[in-house]
């Protein structure tokens, strides 16, 4: 097991001297290059990153990880999101991992069953309404901001840095470099802030700045 995004991207994250290392082992996730596909492209080096390899099967884990540590660091009494699918099961690992109660509020009808048995496994309490994820979201926002309850969903910035600068990186320090191209798949591409956004003093960086 990896020593997790918290300690192996620390200095480009947003943490304290307060904030708890804590890890599942998260962010470790191995590119491995095409054969066939590479071929049939004429590309020299392509490559297929697996974050399926991350503790719950999902790159959610990078950001939740962060959003859950500072969570601790602040105090919070528990843990919130609404989802239909990732998120939830990844804010229930790490609140069942760190001692802070995940609730999940989740749309009729409009949720991954494979990853809503993953959060009911780890002790998540499912509230289902009727409505949208983004009515869903919308009950999260409400009740978050009443209450000494952290939102760890993806419009969290910890979670979003967490997310970004840790997956990005990662690609650099296997590859020895920047890539010249990032192909993502998304369901609705909430999560894509730029490949190039927030992540300093590395070769990623410079890259991405000739780029522009």
């Amino acid at each position: 097991m990896g020593v997790g995004v918290l300690k192996t991207y620390r200095d480009l994250l947003p943490v304290t001297d307060a904030t708890p290392m804590i890890t599942l082992g998260e962010g470790d996730t191995p590119l491995v290059k095409s054969n066939r596909m590479a071929a049939e492209l004429n590309c020299p080096e392509l490559y297929f990153k697996l974050e399926g390899c991350n503790p719950t099967g999902s790159f959610k884990d990078r950001g939740m990880v962060v959003a859950i540590a500072k969570a601790l660091e602040e105090g919070s009494r528990a843990i919130m999101c609404a989802s239909t699918g990732n998120t939830s099961a990844s804010a229930a690992a790490f609140g069942a991992y760190s001692g802070l109660p995940a609730l999940v509020i989740i749309p009729r009808g409009e949720v991954a069953m494979g990853k809503l048995a993953q959060a009911m496994a780890y002790g998540a309490k499912i509230i289902m309404v009727n409505g949208n994820f983004d009515t869903a979201l919308d009950l999260v926002r409400t009740f978050t901001s009443k209450h000494e309850v952290t939102l760890v969903n993806s419009v969290n910035p910890t979670a979003l840095e967490g997310t970004a600068k840790t997956a990005s990186n990662r690609d650099v320090d296997s590859l020895g470099d920047a890539p010249d191209y990032l192909f993502i798949p998304v369901g609705n591409a909430g999560n894509i802030t730029a490949y190039c956004v927030g992540i300093p003093r590395t070769v990623a960086q410079r890259h991405c700045e000739k780029r522009r």
